[in-house]
């Protein structure tokens, strides 16, 4: 016999499945909207919702937008000729905290793990490396995790864009990121340090950090 009503059950259930939300976690979740109001409850299901319906992917590149290009780019304001490369759009809110880069971004919705299928056909390396030959960017930065699928896909970056015929700077945020971390873990301090010491790449160093 379970403890709650059926749509206690149902509401624990959905927070759940909520990625690092543990029972517990999604019991406390689902007390708290117990007891807010009936018009919290249903200004908290309506953003869900409006988000839902609203928020897309920006079609140049590919960071969240309600609109068919995001603020980013279509900003007068940034700096056209520098592409950061990342791999989430989550990254780009935790490198503009650190208020020291103003180019664009491109973000690949993900990084290579062959282990769970995802190469670079599930990425969006075809539509960087058509961006990268159409525009005229002095430096591209490669700003992947330093973990192992991180790394991985800032070296077939690297391989790619040279393949592709790219020969402007290639760099890698270097400084203050942890091996083994991903970019989101980072303090904005430690992602300041990263930009202003990132290391132009070759091909057959692209993970390699400096001493």
């Amino acid at each position: 016999m379970k403890a709650f009503p059926v749509s206690m059950n149902a509401l624990v259930g959905e927070f759940a499945k909520m990625p690092g939300i543990g029972p517990k976690t999604a019991e406390r979740l689902a007390f708290y909207i117990l007891h807010t109001s009936k018009g919290e409850a249903e200004t908290f299901s309506k953003a869900i919702l409006k988000v839902k319906e609203s928020v897309r992917f920006c079609k140049e590149c590919y960071n969240l937008s309600e609109d068919e290009l995001c603020e980013i780019c279509k900003s007068s304001s940034r700096d056209k000729a520098v592409l950061c490369v990342v791999e989430e759009p989550k990254d780009i809110i935790t490198i503009e905290k650190a208020l020291n880069f103003d180019g664009l971004y491109h973000v690949l919705l993900g990084s290579l793990s062959p282990l769970d299928g995802i190469g670079p056909s599930e990425l969006k390396v075809q539509e960087l490396l058509e961006r990268v030959k159409k525009g005229s960017f002095r430096e591209i930065v490669i700003a992947t995790g330093f973990n192992t699928e991180g790394e991985a896909t800032a070296l077939y970056l690297v391989r790619a864009l040279k393949g592709c015929g790219y020969r402007a700077k290639l760099t890698r945020i270097a400084y203050g990121i942890p091996v083994g971390s991903a970019l989101e873990h980072a303090d904005q301090a430690t992602i300041s340090k990263a930009f202003e010491g990132r290391l132009e790449l070759k091909e057959k160093a692209a993970s390699r950090r400096p001493e």
